[in-house]
């Protein structure tokens, strides 16, 4: 029986995060879960409205569809645990669990990089390039560069979870974090992983700097072509349509970069967790009100489901 006890010790990870040491722990909780909530109608709403709607049968709205169903799944991803650990007063997760929070994690950021970044693309041909927007955007396109998306990500997610579960880990597996991710992870390897890093770090450079390069230039492009617009109604109109993914972006990528590319001596354990509720609690709630609440076409089809 102690042989069991020591074999569950060794192999499960203890989570010392969000809730550990918080002064009021049962009001974050309910602050935690309520914004769950808001996360989970949102999202949920926003993709019954795109599918049932044929007016928001766009390319532009099945890739919103897109960025629904993946902040639905970073919610589903974080808070259930969350919540068994207060409720049940325990705060371990076994090995494969957590590779398992660790690769769903990392594929979904890897997935929402590249989608935003497709987003852009989606809006740079609808306003610079109209006449061509339904050849170079048709529903086969659509569908392949969101299967891109999802592919690379996890095939990234992949090869980043196989090594990093595959490393030893030292006696004490206290992680300082509310959920598996690589960072806090590495903090607990007993051997030299500099070179892991350095591929860390390349792999940061694919799927954050490359895709907001894009979408950089795809703006660039959108307010070149915007202000050349003779009519204040078209560019009011054109800005409009783009406001709303460049506040998404913003949100998004302003925090995955502060945390990802900022030296270690610029940010503290305590200040990583606040980063990461950010990016995968509060963020996965604001998208839906932020595009909700800035897109007429969406507020119409949401008046007209309830006028049903």
């Amino acid at each position: 029986m102690e042989h069991r006890s020591n074999s569950t010790a060794s192999t499960d990870f203890v989570l010392l995060g969000l809730l550990h040491h918080a002064p009021a722990p049962r009001l974050l909780f309910a602050l935690i879960f309520l914004v769950f909530l808001v996360s989970l109608t949102g999202n949920a709403v926003l993709m019954v409205l795109i599918g049932l709607d044929p007016r928001l049968h766009t390319p532009m709205y099945f890739l919103l569809s897109q960025l629904s169903f993946m902040d639905l799944l970073y919610s589903c991803t974080f808070v259930p645990k969350i919540a068994i650990d207060f409720l049940s007063g325990r705060n371990k997760i076994s090995y494969i669990s957590c590779g398992l929070q660790l690769f769903v994690f990392t594929t979904l950021v890897g997935a929402e990089c590249l989608l935003l970044a497709v987003m852009a693309y989606d809006r740079y041909v609808a306003i610079c390039r109209p006449l061509h927007y339904s050849v170079l955007m048709r529903p086969t396109v659509c569908a392949f560069l969101v299967a891109g998306t999802w592919l690379g990500a996890l095939l990234n997610a992949l090869v980043h979870c196989v090594y990093t579960m595959s490393l030893p880990y030292c006696a004490s597996r206290e992680i300082h974090h509310f959920f598996c991710e690589i960072p806090a992870l590495l903090k607990l390897v007993c051997a030299d992983i500099s070179l892991y890093e350095n591929g860390l770090f390349f792999s940061s450079v694919v799927f954050l700097l490359i895709p907001i390069s894009a979408i950089m230039a795809s703006y660039g492009q959108i307010l070149s072509t915007v202000l050349g617009l003779g009519s204040n109604l078209g560019k009011r109109k054109a800005l409009a349509t783009c406001s709303s993914h460049m506040i998404v972006v913003s949100l998004f990528y302003g925090t995955a970069i502060s945390k990802y590319f900022l030296p270690k001596a610029y940010h503290t354990a305590q200040q990583d967790e606040v980063v990461s509720v950010f990016y995968t609690l509060l963020t996965p709630m604001l998208n839906p009100l932020i595009y909700s609440l800035r897109n007429r076409e969406v507020a119409s089809a949401l008046k007209k489901i309830l006028g049903r």
